[in-house]
């Protein structure tokens, strides 16, 4: 049953934004949730809450008396794609935005993002900082505010979100449109909901990342009953949903996205093939169509499941080069991985060649794979470059054709490998573990300085120096931190330096404020001319 209060959408200036509200069985929770939503400045909202079978909450949505809420009231519980499925087949806004019916947004939420979408960006997504609490459950069912930290505040990284999802849905808010190109809800999801629409999204537009914290979600220490945390404790479904989300792209054309080619040098099927494919499906997350040239007879015995395939047939008297240049005239990629049998295939086993491809803007270059040695050579390489190569040389093997061609083959650097930025950060969190401070504040502020994220460096930096021991870094880093975004921890670090420093006074208006911060209250605008400077950073490149 759909009940809207009023038709339409409640009036203001500015486009209409629409909030989906999935719920079920946290009735407890629903009416603070609800509430943070109806409290928002920006004030042109349509806020579809939709009961996804569980406990009865009608009560509690009317009790409001809201027009600008819609309330789709369903006994059958369906789970939360379907729910948002059927709240966007009615929604009326230019925008979308996320609310879960256990987490809250501050009331600047909505006005910030349609401020950033509208005026700071051409990107179609935005996404801004929250907090993460940590609270205890008690046995009543209330929840008791541990703590709360900003524990990430990401720049939109395209490569990342194709391997784990860095931007909440609390966070988010969209253009409705985008919906037309990345299609709906994947309804057969049961977890990671977020990060399926979130990637294909990135197909089309890049993300822009708005320094502000504007909301916050709940994290409870044990006994967590959010559906991630629950649904996370059965690998095999949670693989399950991995796969599929890694390997469902939406239609083409993509704006923002090139796909792979991997072609596979097979001379026979065979259980190594097999197995072998398997691997390919579980460690590939980079978008790809994978080609299977082989004879007819041998494609008529292929038994397998795994989607992006496209079995090409061929002689069964070619041989193996032959039947690559076969399953090339039909890879339409521009870019082409050559797989050879025997090859280790593991966590990155192509992303890294990728990668350095997709960086690298030389002509006549390629990348090995990693594994890859004489008699065993595989690669990435430009679709062109092995178009040409075959062409003028047929006669000889893959790998010869290529240097004939003058197309130099090598290995990626160390600077050209995805994920520089994590592999620092898991060095700098060891290093705090041990106890070496000053190399992890150190690790942490060179991060900021190469790839960017420098805020949420900084807040690192600053608390390491500050075990470190050496307060005038500490001192700097907090501040430049709070003078843009404040947060309760970096609140706290800096009064914390002002007390050493002997600045009581300073000390006391930073604890004040971090007081009013756990209460949901503190000041959360990014400096003027921030905004534009993220901008810069995450919306100018691939």
């Amino acid at each position: 049953m759909v009940d809207r209060l009023r038709p339409g959408a409640g009036k203001g200036q500015g486009p209409l934004v629409s909030v989906l509200m999935p719920t079920f069985n946290r009735r407890r929770y629903l009416g603070g949730a609800l509430a943070s939503a109806l409290a928002q400045t920006y004030r042109n909202l349509e806020i579809f809450v939709i009961r996804d079978g569980g406990e009865e909450v009608a009560d509690v949505v009317r009790s409001f008396g809201d027009p600008r809420i819609v309330f789709i009231d369903r006994k059958e519980n369906r789970g939360k794609p379907s729910s948002l499925n059927e709240a966007l087949a009615k929604a009326q806004g230019k925008y979308v935005a996320y609310l879960d019916d256990d987490d809250a947004w501050y009331p600047n939420h909505i006005e910030t993002l349609v401020r950033a979408l509208e005026t700071e960006t051409d990107c179609h997504a935005a996404y801004t900082d929250l907090y993460r609490v940590y609270c205890e459950l008690r046995p009543d069912g209330e929840r008791a505010v541990l703590s709360k930290h900003v524990e990430i505040s990401r720049d939109f990284d395209r490569f990342l979100m194709l391997y784990f999802n860095h931007v909440l849905h609390v966070s988010l808010m969209h253009r409705r449109d985008l919906f037309d190109k990345t299609g709906p809800y994947t309804e057969s999801l049961n977890i990671l909901i977020d990060w399926d629409i979130n990637r294909r999204t990135a197909f089309f537009s890049d993300f822009h990342h708005v320094l502000s914290i504007t909301g916050e979600f709940y994290c409870p220490l044990k006994n967590s009953d959010r559906i991630s945390d629950v649904r996370r404790r059965d690998s095999d479904d949670y693989l399950r949903n991995v796969l599929a989300i890694r390997t469902t792209n939406p239609p083409k054309p993509w704006a923002k996205m090139e796909e792979l080619s991997i072609i596979m040098a097979l001379d026979r099927l065979d259980h190594e093939v097999g197995r072998t494919l398997m691997k390919v499906w579980r460690h590939t997350f980079y978008p790809y169509r994978l080609y299977l040239p082989l004879p007819p007879a041998d494609l008529a015995r292929l038994d397998i499941e795994m989607p992006n395939v496209v079995c090409i047939p061929v002689d069964p008297r070619s041989s193996v080069d032959e039947r690559v240049d076969v399953a090339l005239q039909k890879a339409d990629a521009p870019y082409v991985a050559v797989v050879p049998m025997g090859l280790p295939i593991e966590d990155m086993w192509v992303e890294d060649a990728v990668h350095a491809i997709l960086r690298n803007g030389t002509n006549r270059e390629g990348f090995l794979l990693g594994g890859a040695e004489r008699g065993r050579w595989g690669a990435v390489v430009r679709r062109a470059d092995l178009r040409q190569a075959r062409t003028a040389y047929p006669h000889l093997s893959v790998e010869s054709s290529l240097a004939a061609c003058g197309v130099r083959m090598r290995s990626p650097a160390p600077e050209e490998l995805p994920f520089q930025f994590d592999e620092l950060l898991r060095q700098g969190k060891a290093a705090e573990a041990e106890g070496d401070w000053t190399l992890a504040a150190r690790l942490f502020e060179k991060m900021g300085r190469q790839y960017g994220n420098g805020l949420w460096m900084k807040t690192m930096a600053a608390r390491a120096y500050f075990e470190a021991g050496n307060l005038a870094l500490a001192s700097r880093l907090s501040r430049e931190v709070n003078r843009i975004r404040p947060a309760v921890d970096t609140l706290l670090l800096e009064a914390k330096v002002r007390r050493q420093e002997r600045d009581f006074a300073g000390a006391i208006r930073l604890l004040r404020e971090a007081e009013q911060g756990l209460a949901g209250s503190v000041r959360t605008e990014p400096a003027q001319g921030e905004s534009r400077r993220q901008h810069q950073q995450t919306c100018g490149g691939v």
